[in-house]
């Protein structure tokens, strides 16, 4: 990872800072020269993804006083906010734990917030929030129109974030992720979540031997092999575009949305062979019933970030993210 160009070095709370993604990101901030305060109540998170240096404070980005303190403490100037639910199933069957989480979290987060004095804030949102019918690539001018509750939860804090920006002018990047996946090359960091829903993690857990089986939800999506396709960005190119949008906005950027993919995209059975490939091993297989929620192809119409943001992905090649995938996976054993 590349850390010249990343500006003044700058402290910055970063929300859910031992969660997956949240993880690569604090240690591409700290390799850049900026401080981190993370902020998780590790319900999700894992102590042991924390990169050395960072400071972890043990809490929820609800709680409005203890956030305040936090800004207060360490003259906090940008805030990245990861925290959330995330699991899409899961949120068409209890929308309102993703309300609460998503919405009501983020809404206290962004008070306090402004209440503290910070200026910049950089939310994580998801591709999903433009819906089944958008266009193939699909770009941040198209009007989101989401399926499942846990991408209106997205889409909602996005609006909260314009409204109170406008009035307020706090300035922020809304970054709207496509198939996050990979892990850090040299082992650091990975996704270590259990009973994952993600395609590739799941995958390299069965070519490991830690699943029997990994299942195909749906084979009858308008898609060239029936299955849904969807566009994989590995989690260092993801990770350095939040330094990217930091960036942006130290310098005085306009607050912008983005997405945060790399314009193409691979079907559910081309990851499986891919994953194939790799490990040398079969895959046992099982075709299930479509999932409430799920959308048949999602993929990201990327100009935009590369334009305005000079974000340039170093890790676009299906193979080498299932490599990383499959790698940390052995290491977890």
């Amino acid at each position: 990872m590349k850390t010249e160009g990343t500006g003044t070095p700058q402290t910055v709370l970063v929300t859910g800072g031992c969660g997956y993604i949240g993880s690569h990101v604090v240690r591409q901030l700290s390799l850049a020269g900026h401080k981190t305060v993370i902020l998780d109540d590790l319900s999700t998170g894992f102590r042991e993804l924390l990169t050395p240096g960072a400071v972890l404070v043990e809490g929820n980005c609800a709680d409005k006083s203890l956030v305040t303190k936090i800004i207060r403490d360490h003259k906090i100037s940008t805030v990245m906010h990861f925290a959330a639910s995330t699991v899409v199933p899961e949120s068409v069957a209890n929308p309102v734990k993703y309300y609460k989480n998503n919405v009501g979290g983020s809404l206290s987060l962004i008070e306090a917030s402004l209440e503290a004095g910070v200026r910049n804030f950089i939310f994580s949102s998801t591709g999903s929030v433009y819906g089944e019918a958008a266009p193939v690539p699909v770009s941040e001018h198209y009007r989101p129109e989401p399926t499942n509750p846990y991408s209106r939860s997205k889409l909602i804090t996005e609006t909260m974030l314009r409204d109170i920006s406008a009035l307020t002018g706090l300035k922020y990047v809304i970054l709207r992720y496509f198939n996050v996946a990979g892990a850090d090359p040299d082992g650091r960091q990975g996704q270590k979540s259990k009973n994952a829903t993600h395609l590739i993690k799941i995958a390299s857990e069965v070519a490991c031997g830690k699943r029997k089986s990994l299942s195909v939800f749906g084979m009858d999506y308008d898609t060239p092999d029936g299955t849904g396709v969807r566009d994989y960005i590995h989690v260092e190119d993801l990770a350095s575009a939040h330094l990217a949008a930091m960036l942006h906005l130290a310098r005085g950027g306009e607050s912008d949305t983005f997405n945060c993919g790399y314009g193409h995209g691979f079907s559910v059975l081309e990851v499986i062979k891919a994953v194939e490939a790799v490990t040398g091993k079969q895959l046992e297989v099982k075709i299930e019933p479509r999932r409430p929620g799920d959308i048949s192809s999602s993929v990201a119409d990327n100009e935009k970030i590369k334009e305005k943001l000079g974000w340039n992905p170093q890790y676009d090649d299906l193979k080498l993210i299932v490599e990383h995938a499959v790698q940390w996976e052995k290491s977890l054993n």
